[in-house]
């Protein structure tokens, strides 16, 4: 290996990715502008440790980052190690054993160039090279967004998806050392694809990082950045408003509640006079609760037969199953409030009591500043993530914005004054309502009293202080609340739930052909069976499986990787998801609402492998392998290779009797 494969190096993002065995460690990097690869090694048969000190000084030298899939929390720190020691006195077990101690969260391994224990987590202030995690910037390392890179291989439509080559902690042999280095390329050349997914998210954080001179946003989160962003006006504005040090740790200043009396925070403008809406009002205002999350259930009232059901989360409700239109006689408005949460704050002076009044100065002028920039600029979609992020943040418990008070006052009012312009509007039986949201509400009505809804939207304004934006539909196509096409009078589409096929990354982008099709079918009119088995793209046919951790998918007799791509076939096998058991294997199943201490005396006294009454189950059934069929009465073809795929066998009979469900309950209903 020359000096040339190290120095060779221009200035640009370099993706990277790393693998460790107990006997192996490999590292492959490419550049993401100049195409340039790097492999590194250390094995039996190579060691690269000195060259990927080299490597990391040199990308250090030439303004390079380094960019990958959660490397901050996995493939940095273990080459951070590397690069700590030089490279000196490192072993391919100690690299493995570091690895092993991220995966395990292992705080109490000790190793030779680590004392008192091993801290994982390396500050960015240490980094020797600049590190992009595009995990950290999707927010997958939040639970409900969870998504791994072999998922994104999916949507991102790659032609292979490949699982690892070998088991996790097995040592390999010489000749799978190759196989696992084109394993470790075809990961980086992944993370590359979606590096040029993320290119204009990356672009925002940059320009965000000119603009505060700060670095740390470059890895943050749409919802981090709004939440940074509004906090560090705070403390711009007030040092330690939010911060305060306390036994020589930085904690954040909050309001804490034993409990929230919803009557001390209903604002006084609320007033109805529908004995529905008014019971409501009356429910609110005797509640006193000590959580913020889950606590109403089943609060719901209906204003001529439009039912509307309350939550912590905003209003909500919907028909079902049913087509809108409009024609020359019915007009379909949809009425949003603008900015709703941050401008109720701001109109009635609710903010975290801790804060008082400069919560309410610095949102009404980050709002006011936002207004001043375009659409689609840096800075109006940095002022908007602030706007939106801070009341969330209020029921946030690590938070310097919590104070579960503001929440609930914004939710519940929310919903309340949203109440208020409903009623007016049903006063006139001729206005259907269609949908309630959060913070808006679409309604069917006459053409000829359009006059007189605009009055009452205005006399609401008037009342609320607050800002409505209306848009009209050509028509919609309802399942639910959730899940609904509306075509706008221009011809562009809104679509919710099941009828998205422009999936967000963390969503599973599974037969797509299936929600195309009801669109077609139910905005256009074509004929369901045409656009399926005329349709062109075998990728929208393709689904996708997976196996949680100590599971395994299976394709009739044959194991498969953890993650799967196939489709419905006429010529395949079944797919089955193969779980543990939740026990000994062969052993009886306990009984439930057992101490541990009781179950464990009784078995000390009986055994393995005997029943008794007192542990376990009646009916005496053991634990044993769990085996469930993803799809139990159709077969699949696995299609991890779509460059070996014909595609001659696709059961469109399955997408068509999909597609049907989204649309014949739809077409049956009209109004």
């Amino acid at each position: 290996m020359t000096p040339d494969f190290i120095f060779g190096v221009t200035p640009g993002d370099v993706v990277y990715d790393i693998e460790t065995y107990p006997n192996v460690f490999t590292m492959k990097a490419l550049h993401h502008t100049t195409r340039k690869r790097w492999t590194f090694e250390v094995s039996e048969r190579r060691n690269d440790l000195d060259l990927i000190v080299q490597f990391m000084n040199t990308l250090a030298a030439n303004q390079c980052r380094m960019v990958g899939f959660n490397n901050i929390g996995f493939d940095y720190p273990v080459i951070h190690m590397i690069h700590q020691t030089g490279g000196a006195w490192i072993t391919v077990e100690n690299i493995y054993e570091k690895a092993m101690g991220i995966i395990q969260g292992n705080r109490a391994v000790h190793t030779v160039w680590e004392s008192g224990g091993v801290v994982h987590a390396v500050w960015e202030s240490d980094w020797a090279v600049p590190q992009v995690d595009l995990f950290k910037i999707h927010h997958f390392d939040n639970m409900a967004r969870s998504t791994s890179l072999k998922a994104l291989e999916f949507a991102m439509r790659m032609p292979r998806i490949e699982d690892l080559p070998f088991p996790v902690g097995k040592p390999l042999t010489p000749d799978q050392i190759d196989p696992l280095l084109e394993y470790n390329e075809y990961d980086v050349d992944a993370t590359d694809d979606f590096l040029t997914e993320t290119k204009e998210m990356l672009a925002f954080r940059e320009e965000l990082a000119k603009d505060y001179g700060d670095d740390a946003f470059i890895n943050y989160n749409d919802t981090k950045i709004g939440k940074q962003i509004f906090i560090r006006r705070l403390e711009g504005h007030t040092p330690g408003s939010c911060y305060q040090r306390i036994n020589g740790r930085r904690e954040p200043v909050q309001t804490i509640r034993q409990n929230i009396k919803l009557n001390d925070v209903i604002l006084p403008m609320v007033k109805f006079t529908h004995p529905e809406t008014n019971r409501i009002l009356d429910y609110f205002q005797q509640q006193v609760i000590t959580e913020t999350k889950g606590v109403f259930k089943n609060v719901s009232c209906s204003i001529n037969g439009f039912q509307l059901d309350f939550g912590t989360g905003g209003l909500h409700g919907s028909i079902s199953n049913t087509t809108v239109t409009s024609d020359d006689e019915w007009i379909i408005e949809d009425w949003d409030v603008a900015s709703y949460y941050p401008n109720l704050a701001i109109q009635n002076n609710l903010r975290p009591d801790h804060l008082g009044d400069l919560f309410c100065h610095i949102y009404a002028d980050m709002y006011e500043q936002r207004k001043q920039h375009a659409k689609g600029s840096t800075q109006n979609a940095a002022l908007k993530l602030g706007l939106n992020g801070s009341y969330g943040d209020s029921n946030n418990q690590y938070s310097p914005l919590f104070d579960p008070q503001f929440t609930m006052a914004i939710t519940i009012n929310g919903q309340l004054l949203l109440c208020m312009l409903i009623e007016a509007l049903m006063v006139d039986q001729s206005v259907k309502m269609v949908q309630v949201n959060t913070d808006g509400l679409t309604i069917k009505y006459p053409r000829e009293i359009q006059p007189w809804v605009h009055l009452v939207t205005k006399w609401w304004e008037g009342v609320t202080r607050l800002t409505l934006e209306v848009a009209e539909y050509k028509s919609m196509y309802i399942r639910d609340v959730n899940n609904y096409i509306a075509v706008y009078t221009d011809g562009s589409i809104k679509r919710k739930g099941a009828y998205e096929h422009n999936k967000e990354w963390h969503q599973d982008p599974g037969a797509l052909i299936v929600p195309i099709a009801a669109e077609k079918v139910l905005v256009n009119g074509e004929d369901v069976r045409e656009v399926i088995c005329s349709h062109p793209d075998p990728y929208d046919f393709m689904l996708r499986g997976k196996a949680p951790g100590g599971s395994h998918l299976r394709w009739g007799t044959i194991r498969q990787q953890k993650l799967c791509r196939y489709y419905i076939s006429t010529d395949g096998d079944y797919l089955e998801k193969v779980m543990p058991p939740k026990g000994p294997p062969g052993e009886y199943k306990r009984a439930n609402s057992l101490t541990d201490d009781y179950y464990n005396s009784v078995m000390a006294e009986i055994g393995n492998g005997v029943w008794d009454e007192r542990i376990h189950t009646k009916n005496k059934s053991v634990y044993e392998t769990r085996v469930t069929g993803l799809h139990t009465v159709n077969t699949v073809q696995m299609a991890n290779n779509m460059n070996e795929m014909t595609f001659g066998d696709i059961d469109y009979e399955w997408y068509i009797a999909e597609t049907v469900k989204l649309t014949s309950p739809i077409m049956s209903n009209v109004i």
